[in-house]
């Protein structure tokens, strides 16, 4: 059994002193652990280097939620790649559901994302994911498997090797709806399937599958235990570093008892 990921989504939210107290607690509680999971820290733009000079005496890594399509030039407001990289920026969040729907981006702009982060060395954390009326309308399955080959399926078995998925139900993100072990084990190993048909057996099986979507200190041990869920991408509960630190211990516990 692989290890874990646990990568904290922090949105828009936390003041710089509020970023600041958040980073080092988290810093102290994960201090002294022996740790199989990897944790990655997504703060807002502002307080990146903050988290990657924090980082550096501590025992977790630094991701950024977005990120330009574009290298440089007269995009105002945008924040390219090699600004992240140079940041200290080693993961970075693309295709959340909710740059997807708030934002309109398409498959075809997180391509271009996917290509520019791995063209700087920064590891693309690619959401995918559907809304409570695909599901019902039993077409999840397809909206999913259309997300991966409209911004994946073009990369090449050494740059698709960097990728890490993070499968977010949209109809579980910040409503505290969870979806259930089963349906995240059951959409989990349909992911790996699809990938297992383009790349084969052995890239399916190492990449990593993150559940997103109203995990918690509660549920995350459940959900980390399914077969196919190699971490989660934690929303609010990356607020709250005593429900944090719960998370990856969860994440802990799993690695040992699979």
């Amino acid at each position: 059994m692989k290890n874990k990921i646990v990568a904290g989504n922090w949105k828009m939210n936390n003041t710089f002193s509020e970023a600041e107290d958040l980073l080092l607690a988290i810093a102290e509680g994960i201090d002294g652990m022996i740790l199989e999971t990897e944790i990655i820290i997504c703060p807002p733009f502002l307080y990146l280097e903050m988290a990657a000079d924090i980082a550096e005496e501590s025992n977790f890594y630094v991701g950024a939620q977005n990120v330009s399509t574009e290298e440089k030039g007269a995009y105002t407001g945008e924040i390219s790649a090699s600004m992240l990289k140079t940041s200290g920026v080693d993961f970075c969040i693309i295709g959340h559901s909710e740059r997807r729907t708030l934002f309109g981006e398409t498959n075809t702009d997180l391509r271009k994302k996917i290509d520019v982060s791995l063209a700087n060395d920064i590891i693309p954390v690619f959401c995918v994911g559907e809304h409570l009326a695909d599901r019902e309308t039993e077409k999840h399955f397809e909206v999913v498997k259309n997300q991966l080959e409209e911004s994946l399926f073009h990369l090449d078995t050494n740059q698709f090797e960097q990728i890490i998925i993070a499968y977010e139900p949209v109809w579980a993100i910040g409503t505290g709806i969870t979806a259930t072990p089963q349906q995240a084990q059951e959409m989990h190993a349909f992911i790996r399937s699809v990938i297992e048909q383009k790349y084969g057996t052995e890239h399916a099986y190492n990449t990593y599958i993150l559940y997103g979507g109203s995990c918690n200190a509660q549920n995350a041990l459940d959900l980390f235990m399914c077969k196919d869920v190699d971490g989660g991408l934690i929303g609010g509960a990356s607020l709250n570093v005593n429900d944090f630190i719960e998370i990856i211990n969860a994440a802990e516990t799993s690695t040992k008892n699979n």
